[in-house]
């Protein structure tokens, strides 16, 4: 894969000194702008943390959420592959095979749509 064509969602060593080089700014930036606001340095530096915090929280909860509902990079990649594979089996069956696999499914369709015998 060239560099230039990049699909995933990989960091390089590049990007992630850049993205904490981006927050260490901002955290100084709102402490300044808390400053220009009115705040003592102390209660700048405060609310500044405050928000950091909750920054922190908030993309930990949604990593959690991804994890839970399995919708991480792992888990993608993993669908994909069961459905390549069960598409490349379907594709490799037989007209007799096909018939075969829709009778056991319409079978199946009716046991479940039967109603309980008492």
């Amino acid at each position: 894969m060239l560099e230039g064509d990049r699909t995933d969602l990989s960091m390089r060593r590049i990007d992630v000194i850049g993205i904490g080089l981006g927050v260490f700014l901002l955290g100084g930036g709102l402490y300044v702008a808390f400053r220009i606001a009115g705040l003592d340095g102390l209660s700048a530096g405060i609310w500044s943390q405050v928000i950091f915090v909750a920054g922190l929280v908030g993309w930990v909860a949604t990593y959690l959420f991804r994890v839970v509902t399995s919708n991480m990079t792992y888990g993608q990649q993993l669908k994909n592959y069961e459905d390549a594979v069960l598409q490349k089996r379907l594709d490799e069956m037989t007209p007799d095979q096909w018939a075969e696999l829709e009778a056991k499914l319409a079978a199946a369709k009716d046991a479940e749509n039967e109603p309980p015998s008492p």
